[in-house]
């Protein structure tokens, strides 16, 4: 009897083990969540920017290629509000220009405050954002000192813009006080240079920005030139600019434009399993093609050009996914 009971307990435990065993789902390992439980928010900018368009098709990339995630998008004031979410670990992925990713990490100019977002990791640098100060041709402005006394967007609070217009007024000696600034996103700036509200705007965003497309059918949408002389001044106290051009035709403009930018990044949080962003990383530079089929600054995604203008680490997956395409 004895010998029964101890073969009825050794089956038992042993049933119990094998259900375990059998219960045990695939984890991802991002903060220990089964595979299946997986939630990858982007956090993007105005629904009218590259941003959010780019961060639909990586989500539904993520959605189809990765089994177990489940990825979805989120609209925000863009740069600094989406270091801000990172911090706060209200979601997994961001666009945010490589300045104010640096601020952020570093506890600097808008972050001076808040306080340093060390968790931030870098996934890939993407494309060159162009800072585009744009007005009508009735407004006369024909370059940057013509603010003076002018109505003008500034970008919406906390953005990325924002940062770009403060600093580049501040190269031709300008500040807010020389002007009436108004904190506006893409779409309320551009809506209300329609009906003469606001006389200029800053609008930082790879090209063409669908807002200044939308704009060109209705009015006469004049490009103010950043001149490449101050840019290249303004870069020795913020080395993240550069001095670019926004070609001629881009919004029916006869020549070249020249302006500052800086660069585009996707980043993420250090907390994150090296597994799932490796997969992130890899899912995307697989899937270069639907993000260009989405905007064409996606044309501007060059494997040999991740690290450029990156303030921040890599995040250790990313950092596998591109050893091994060197």
């Amino acid at each position: 009897m004895r010998n029964k009971s101890s073969v009825l307990v050794g089956f038992v435990l042993f049933m119990l083990m094998v259900m375990t065993g059998c219960s045990g789902e695939k984890e991802d390992g991002a903060q220990g969540k089964k595979a299946e439980n997986v939630f990858v928010t982007i956090a993007t900018g105005g629904s009218s920017g590259a941003y959010f368009a780019l961060g639909g098709a990586i989500s539904n990339q993520l959605n189809q290629k990765i089994e177990g995630v489940n990825s979805s998008v989120q609209s925000t004031g863009a740069s600094a509000v989406n270091a801000t979410l990172l911090g706060t670990e209200k979601v997994e992925l961001a666009f945010a220009m490589n300045d104010v990713v640096s601020y952020a990490y570093t506890g600097t100019e808008v972050f001076k405050e808040k306080g340093k977002v060390e968790n931030l990791r870098g996934i890939a640098a993407l494309y060159p954002n162009f800072v585009q100060l744009i007005t009508v041709e009735k407004t006369g402005i024909k370059e940057v000192s013509d603010l003076k006394g002018k109505r003008v967007g500034v970008g919406a609070p906390g953005s990325g813009t924002e940062v770009n217009a403060r600093q580049i007024l501040k190269a031709y000696g300008i500040t807010y006080d020389d002007i009436k600034a108004d904190y506006l996103s893409y779409a309320e700036a551009v809506e209300q240079m329609k009906n003469g509200a606001v006389d200029a705007a800053f609008l930082t965003s790879g090209l063409p920005n669908s807002t200044i497309m939308d704009l060109s059918t209705t009015q006469d949408v004049k490009i103010i030139p950043i001149r490449k002389a101050t840019v290249e001044k303004l870069a020795e106290e913020y080395p993240f600019y550069a001095s670019e051009v926004i070609p001629a035709g881009t919004y029916d403009n006869e020549e070249d434009v020249e302006t500052a930018a800086v660069q585009t990044l996707l980043v993420t949080r250090a907390d994150l399993s090296d597994d799932l962003v490796y997969n992130i990383t890899k899912t995307i530079f697989e899937n270069l093609d639907a993000l260009k089929e989405t905007h064409s600054a996606a044309n501007s995604i060059q494997l040999e050009a991740v690290r450029k203008g990156m303030p921040i680490p890599l995040h250790p997956g990313a950092e596998k996914y591109f050893n091994e395409h060197k």
